[in-house]
């Protein structure tokens, strides 16, 4: 396969915001990237941030990707959401080598800051005492978040292959193709609604779930990643053009999103 020296050199950059929404949009590169960010209607209608994240870096023939589901019973789930998103996004930037103990160290590591930070997230001034009470009480619990982390290392000839490493805890949605076959199975008595991340304690409900394989020269994959708002997507296996996914979004059959909806997929 002839490299086209603009893709090798590729630079491409998206981090969601929670305050606004990000039509599906497509990034062509050596991965051909689609991604979206949508507010449940509730959110919109009362001005109030997504609890969601998604976020990706691409750099030649690698990737980074992170995408994040905030708890909604924690205190300020959209907080944990951002602050682990753009601490893993970071983090998979300057880190080349790791394992499955290693990344569990990192994300009880990382607590002590998060927990700083979150400290300063107190209830506004006019909060009656009584919901003030509540929420102080939430917020000493942590704020919470469930999550999906990777690197993609594309193969660059027959002798060189590649690989992609994963983690992930909670029942965010992974779905992987080869060769337009789905082989998502390997995931899904992994993706757990009791498992998360916590400002407090870090990873709860279990140990972050670690895969990581080889990617061979010449066979055509495609991984895609999505928060429960987008469980329409659940029963699709084709890939759906933009603009299928993107009514999905919009949700005119529901009225607007019913929950927050991150996507992320990623071709190559």
């Amino acid at each position: 396969m002839k490299i086209n020296t603009a893709e090798a050199h590729d630079k491409f950059t998206f981090v969601s915001s929670q305050s606004s929404e990000q039509r599906l949009s497509v990034h062509h590169g050596r991965f051909v990237c689609r991604y979206a960010y949508g507010r449940a209607m509730e959110s919109l209608v009362q001005g109030e941030k997504g609890q969601d994240f998604v976020g990706v870096h691409i750099d030649g023939d690698t990737c980074n990707f992170v995408l994040c589901d905030g708890v909604g019973m924690s205190y300020q789930g959209d907080f944990a959401a951002r602050f682990l998103g753009d601490i893993l996004l970071n983090w998979l930037k300057r880190t080349r080598e790791w394992s499955s103990a290693g990344f569990a160290d990192f994300m009880r590591g990382i607590t002590g800051t998060a927990t700083e930070q979150l400290s300063k997230l107190t209830p506004p001034g006019e909060t009656p005492s009584l919901l003030r009470e509540v929420l102080e009480d939430k917020q000493r619990l942590g704020s919470q978040t469930m999550y999906i982390c990777g690197r993609i290392e594309l193969p660059m000839a027959r002798k060189r292959p590649g690989r992609i490493w994963m983690a992930w805890q909670g029942d965010s949605r992974l779905r992987f193709w080869k060769n337009n076959e789905e082989i998502s199975e390997h995931f899904r008595a992994t993706m757990l609604t009791k498992e998360r991340w916590s400002t407090l304690t870090g990873p709860i409900g279990g140990q972050p779930h670690v895969y990581q394989t080889r990617l061979e020269y010449g066979i055509p994959m495609r991984l895609q990643l999505y928060t429960d708002g987008l469980d329409d997507l659940d029963p699709i296996r084709e890939v759906l053009p933009d603009e299928q996914i993107q009514v999905l979004l919009d949700a005119p059959h529901t009225g607007g999103l019913e929950d927050d909806a991150a996507f992320l997929e990623l071709r190559w």
